[in-house]
């Protein structure tokens, strides 16, 4: 159970609160670096488990949960620092909160799990979740690193796409839904 991949998800769990520590603390090239670091070990740890076919259970749900602790965490402190605006943070927490709802609603309607496959769109905003969450810990950093109109920019795409992939997430809900409570009408007697 625990292989690379797996590992590499549970160092990436380790960093997040290295990481918080790191920024209220006003330690900002160091909660970069951490952060950028534990984005590198997301990427990696999914090209080690398919490429040496050591996928596990364990796996599949202990690496969407790191990557949703560590974005989640970093949008609300940075939100709180003032320097995300509220309404992305909002967006994005809301999306997940939908998600997660609706997957335990269809599984109280039809006992049946949906498997949740992150769809090209979902893993745009998350791959856009790290670059603006980068972008913004750059600036902090090293003020004039990025600009505020490509942050703005940023912050207007990510909250578009973020917002998209959640109603495709609600659309691929609903169509599974539909297919599980239509039932296959009976054949007449005697036919």
């Amino acid at each position: 159970m625990l292989n690379l991949p797996n590992f590499l998800t549970i160092l990436r769990i380790i960093a997040i609160p290295i990481f918080l520590i790191f920024l209220t603390d006003g330690r900002v090239g160091a909660a970069l670096v951490t952060f950028v670091l534990a984005g590198i070990t997301d990427s990696v740890d999914g090209a080690i488990a398919r490429l040496t076919n050591t996928r596990t259970t364990l796996g599949a749900y202990m690496d969407p949960l790191a990557d949703k602790m560590l974005i989640l965490s970093a949008f609300v402190v940075l939100a709180l620092m003032e320097v995300v605006p509220r309404w992305l943070t909002v967006v994005v927490i809301s999306r997940d909160v939908i998600i997660l709802i609706g997957y335990l609603t269809l599984f109280l309607l039809t006992q049946q799990l949906m498997e949740i496959r992150p769809s090209a769109i979902s893993k745009a905003a998350t791959f856009l979740h790290l670059v603006t969450l980068s972008a913004v810990l750059l600036s902090l950093w090293k003020s004039q690193a990025v600009s505020a109109a490509a942050r703005s920019a940023l912050f207007a795409i990510t909250g578009t796409v973020t917002a998209i992939s959640g109603f495709h997430y609600i659309y691929r809900g609903l169509r599974w839904y539909q297919q599980k409570s239509v039932a296959p009408s009976p054949s007449p007697a005697g036919h």
